[in-house]
């Protein structure tokens, strides 16, 4: 299972813990450091993480449903082929970590801090992610679909091929974005167009 050590007041350190295939539905942490734990395949409904440090842990391939990691903190994390439904990511922040094919299913992942992320490979559907730092993120082909980014920072993102179709792109400069190749519907066409200071109006009589 790992090491569980006490390392201050209301905090504990979970070292090199073997987590393979467990289920933590309902499981409640908080301000707890976890390095180097293996989540992979673990599943986990309603789970509660909350202030928690997570150093070189595995997430592949993990199933969390309604789960809940608030104003966490990632850093060098995979979440490869992870599966994440409904889940809270609110406040969290993550540094080095990989995402590759993974998948999100709505949830509220307002006020994440993902600048630099790459989520080629990822894809997400129906997620809050309000004023969320997506500075310099790398989502060339990414299927990001339906997503709530009002006021997200996304300046210098990679959009290029993406399916954006559904997301808000209100908080988008286009001269600050990489899109070419992106697919986007009427609605987030007239927005770009009208951030760029232009008019959409009826065709002009023939």
């Amino acid at each position: 299972m790992g090491q569980l050590t006490d390392s201050g007041p209301g905090t504990t350190e979970v070292q090199d813990a073997d987590w393979y295939g467990e289920d933590l539905s309902g499981r409640e942490h908080t301000a707890v450091r976890f390095s180097g734990v293996d989540l992979t395949e673990a599943t986990g409904e309603g789970a509660v993480f909350t202030d928690c440090t997570f150093v070189d842990c595995r997430f592949t391939a993990t199933r969390f449903t309604d789960a809940a990691f608030l104003n966490c903190s990632f850093t060098g994390c995979s979440f490869f082929q992870a599966e994440l439904t409904a889940c809270k990511f609110v406040g969290s922040r993550s540094q080095r970590c990989t995402f590759d094919l993974m998948s999100v299913d709505s949830g509220d992942w307002s006020f994440v801090l993902l600048p630099g992320a790459d989520l080629a490979r990822a894809t997400l559907a129906g997620a809050r992610m309000r004023e969320a730092d997506l500075t310099g993120v790398r989502a060339a082909g990414a299927t990001l679909r339906g997503l709530d980014l009002s006021a997200a920072e996304l300046s210098g993102i990679d959009f290029a091929g993406a399916d954006l179709r559904g997301s808000d792109l209100s908080a988008l400069d286009p001269r600050d974005a990489e899109l070419a190749g992106a697919q986007i519907d009427v609605t987030q066409a007239v927005v770009l167009v009208t951030t760029l200071g232009m008019r959409v109006g009826p065709d002009a009589p023939g």
